[in-house]
């Protein structure tokens, strides 16, 4: 799939009404969406704990905070790119806070060309998240898979008697003529035993 055919949620949290709009206008459908709004922290911080989103954007400050945390919580949480539009008085000091979270920060008032900028820096910095969760998704994936074998194993040693080779030669042996994977034997073991284990009681 292209950067063109890519499509992100938004969250935009501001106090503006005004704001959000101007914001909103920037963020053609078909590139941005959902696009949700929220005009506090508290709002946003519900919304956020019901959905994921690609983009957030913070109007700082917000009725019942600076929205500074709340953007530092957002990078926090992985996939998430955001930026914060802080007051110019406050831009340097705001900006050594957050930039080592990787939120991004523009001062206001924000000529439009400069959103588009920030638009893109946001693009590029998901993009680039995304091909890290790809590959950090295998890994854990097969972390799973070993502490799942691990768990049958243990099962087969304590159920069956076998010893530890033995169980892992088992399990190995059974994926191999089944042709299947050793995490789905692994389950097929922990579900025989852990239903055996609750009849028994």
């Amino acid at each position: 799939m292209g950067l063109q055919e890519r499509v992100y949620s938004v969250l935009i949290v501001s106090a503006s009404e005004k704001f959000q709009n101007a914001l909103r206008s920037l963020l053609p459908e078909s590139t941005y969406s959902p696009i949700v709004t929220a005009a506090s922290v508290g709002e946003a911080e519900r919304t956020r704990n019901s959905q994921n989103f690609d983009f957030v954007f913070v109007n700082s400050p917000l009725p019942d905070d600076a929205g500074v945390r709340f953007a530092i919580d957002c990078c926090r949480a992985g996939g998430t790119v955001v930026l914060l539009f802080a007051a110019a008085a406050l831009y340097d000091s705001i900006q050594s806070r957050v930039e080592k979270h990787g939120v991004f920060v523009l001062p206001r008032p924000v000529p439009r060309d400069a959103i588009l900028r920030g638009l893109n820096w946001m693009t590029a910095a998901r993009e680039r998240l995304r091909s890290y969760e790809k590959k950090v998704q295998p890994v854990e994936e097969k972390m799973e898979e070993i502490r799942l074998v691990n768990r049958a194993k243990w099962l087969l040693i304590r159920e069956l008697k076998m010893s530890e080779p033995d169980a892992h030669h088992y399990i190995t042996h059974q994926a191999m003529d089944r042709c299947c994977s050793k995490r789905a034997v692994a389950e097929e073991i922990i579900r025989l035993y852990t239903v055996n284990t609750d009849l028994k009681l």
